[in-house]
């Protein structure tokens, strides 16, 4: 089957959705492969920007429509940060590739009127004081935070990367967490003031990953988007991936996960359990050949749960159905 003339290439509508998206578009380009038509698809997410991921039902909200026009057959391929990404994909659609990863850490950033870098926690720790207002909303950065900063107030907040940034800077936080990659790829790397170590603060399985998600059976956009994939980012993003599914984590679970390639051929995985209120962690390493990446996720959740993982998730996904009024 030829390559088509065109892909249309569907994504949410924020400034880094559409950074994403032309990124993937551009490579596709840059290999000789058909113009991308962008196709913009508005989320539940989107449409719920006043409320906690936590008490929405998680971050799949970002995808799902994506993932139901690209079943339709309405787009012929989806681009989403792939920690948005749910650990198992709807019947038939598939990740095909994935860019160059960049750097998966969470960031620190101070008001823009402080202007100020650390360069060690215990330096942060002083800048922010006992008590400071933090701003996200996400559970596994609470989770793991609180043990940095038992006194600090914790609080959720949504929309695109300007208005976040605006809303510190006109004093409704102390600080805000936020992953590195998006300030770098939207031009405010300037504004990070602390990159958080894995050390203190494991990030979210697949961050830092642009992920193309196409139809199973869709061979003719799999062979144009096959260039592009880019093998180390793809086997860190299979194991962090097998990890979550074999620990049977959603999205709004305090689970931290990021692996790394030690050598061309070796790959290692850092992952934490955290309970939500920080007491307790549960932290692990695996590591094995590049080419068994997935067995090294489930080999480390598995370790993961032997320790005890799987009494803190159940804990977390009680709470989880409390705030939201359910039964877990």
């Amino acid at each position: 089957m030829p390559a088509p003339e065109e892909l249309r290439l569907g994504t949410r509508g924020s400034p880094l959705a559409l950074w994403q998206a032309n990124a993937v578009a551009d490579s596709i380009a840059s290999t000789g492969g058909p113009r991308c038509r962008i196709v913009v698809i508005r989320t539940s997410g989107d449409h719920l920007q006043t409320a906690p991921l936590s008490e929405v039902g998680g971050k799949r909200l970002f995808v799902k429509e994506i993932e139901d026009a690209l079943v339709r057959g309405e787009i012929d391929l989806a681009v989403h940060s792939s920690k948005d990404m749910p650990a198992v994909l709807p019947d038939g659609l598939a990740i095909a590739a994935v860019l160059p990863r960049a750097d998966p850490h969470d960031a620190v950033v101070l008001p823009a009127s402080r202007q100020e870098t650390t360069s060690t926690i215990g330096e942060l720790v002083a800048a922010l004081g006992q008590a400071p207002s933090i701003g996200t909303g996400s559970v596994r950065r609470v989770a793991q935070l609180r043990r940095l900063f038992p006194g600090a107030r914790f609080t959720p907040i949504r929309g695109n990367l300007e208005t976040r940034l605006r809303k510190l800077d006109t004093g409704e936080h102390d600080a805000l967490v936020l992953a590195a990659a998006g300030l770098h790829r939207l031009g405010f790397g300037a504004r990070i003031s602390f990159t958080l170590p894995a050390s203190a603060c494991v990030p979210a399985p697949g961050q830092g990953i642009v992920a193309v998600e196409i139809r199973d059976d869709a061979e003719a956009v799999r062979r144009v988007v096959a260039p592009i994939d880019d093998a180390a980012a793809g086997a860190a993003l299979r194991a962090e991936r097998a990890l979550v599914e074999a620990l049977g984590g959603g999205c709004q679970t305090p689970i931290g996960a990021v692996a790394t390639l030690l050598d061309g051929e070796t790959i290692e995985i850092v992952a934490v359990v955290v309970t939500v209120d920080g007491c307790r962690a549960l932290r692990t390493t695996a590591s094995g050949r590049l080419a068994d990446a997935a067995a090294i996720g489930v080999r480390a959740a598995r370790q993961l749960m032997a320790e005890g993982a799987g009494d803190i998730l159940a804990e977390a996904r009680q709470v989880h159905a409390a705030v939201e009024g359910i039964q877990p």
